[in-house]
């Protein structure tokens, strides 16, 4: 048998094998929409702005689905040892 490799036959045997195991619609949705906010979050280095305008929803309603998922922003964001960008900071007001 040949392997389907588009979007759709991946889709199909992700699904197939979801409904194999007994996951509800729910348990699938949750999941699915967590891993696709982190990997949104992950390719726009945690800005929620950029992230929120490419999955066309409004920041707070991202920030919102953040916090509902439990998603925390140590759960996947790349440290500078590993070749990420260095976290902003604000200077430190002079006392």
């Amino acid at each position: 048998m040949k392997p389907k490799t588009n979007l759709n036959g991946q889709l199909t045997e992700i699904v197939d094998e979801l409904v194999h195991r007994g996951v509800t619609l729910e348990q699938a949705r949750q999941e699915f929409e967590r891993q696709f906010i982190m990997a949104s979050l992950r390719s726009n280095d945690w800005n929620y702005c950029r992230s929120a305008r490419s999955l066309g929803v409004h920041r707070n309603t991202l920030r919102n689905k953040v916090s509902h998922l439990g998603i925390s922003a140590g759960s996947g964001r790349v440290s500078r040892a590993l070749g990420g960008r260095p976290a902003l900071r604000r200077p430190m007001p002079k006392a």
